[in-house]
């Protein structure tokens, strides 16, 4: 195979053709033309519970009075589990919905609010966004920037006066040395740049979980990854204010 790319690569020059990358592609070899995954629509319409959570929202966005979407996965489907009370302290009064779903990545949701349409008809004042954990399997650290930083600028371009609360990815896995604990704080790190103190305004709230040596328990994350009624009630202290503060 290598001697075919590279006898390949050698006809294309004699040729005088700049670059390989489509031949390359041809004879099976990833090149840097290789399509990114997290910023590509896909439903799960597969899924039953999926397709009926997807409606339900759309029949809940046609009920109008709407002040905040919360966008999401599992970890945000979770206000209407171990974190309903939290929710219904903090910010049902607020007219806010849950618009998570479990097991999306990036491209879900980017579906979701594009060819879903689960934003047409509502004005929401603010978006609170915190979705990329589970494309943390298949997506490299700058795949999943790409992935949020398309949801971002979406939003912008369907909503220009809806302010966007951008929510790191929260931490998982016990131990601060874990890869994907790396693999979230170098994607943390990317998303930051999408503050800009006007319309997208950025949060990592992530340490809130997490004991003084980095470690997490399973009082907060019983499987390291979903958040107890106490993790819920961490979320919900370490935004609330900032939340009311962007609503105005």
């Amino acid at each position: 195979m290598t001697g075919l790319v590279l006898a390949g690569v050698a006809l294309m020059t004699t040729l005088g053709v700049a670059g390989g990358g489509g031949l390359l592609t041809a004879l099976g070899v990833a090149g840097e033309g290789k399509k990114n995954s997290a910023v590509v629509p896909v439903p799960r319409m597969d899924k039953d519970f999926w397709k009926q959570r997807h409606e339900k929202f759309l029949a809940r966005a046609k009920q109008g009075e709407v002040n905040i979407v919360f966008l999401g996965d599992s970890i945000t489907q979770g206000w209407e589990g171990r974190g309903k009370k939290v929710w219904e302290a903090n910010f049902e009064p607020l007219k806010a919905v849950n618009f998570g779903i479990s097991g999306d990545r990036t491209e879900h949701v980017l579906w979701r609010i594009t060819e879903g349409g689960e934003l047409q008809g509502i004005e929401p004042k603010l978006a609170v966004v915190m979705i990329g954990t589970n494309n943390t399997g298949a997506n490299t650290a700058p795949e999943i920037i790409e992935g949020i930083t398309a949801i971002v600028k979406e939003l912008g371009k369907q909503k220009p006066n809806m302010k966007v609360l951008l929510l790191g990815v929260f931490p998982r896995s016990a131990k601060a040395d874990d890869p994907v604990r790396k693999k979230i704080v170098a994607v943390n790190q990317g998303i930051a740049q999408l503050h800009d103190g006007k319309r997208v305004f950025f949060l990592d709230i992530g340490k809130r979980f997490l004991q003084e040596d980095g470690t997490l328990t399973k009082e907060i994350m019983p499987d390291l990854l979903h958040l107890s009624e106490r993790g819920y009630e961490i979320w919900a202290e370490a935004i609330i204010e900032r939340v009311r503060e962007l609503m105005k």
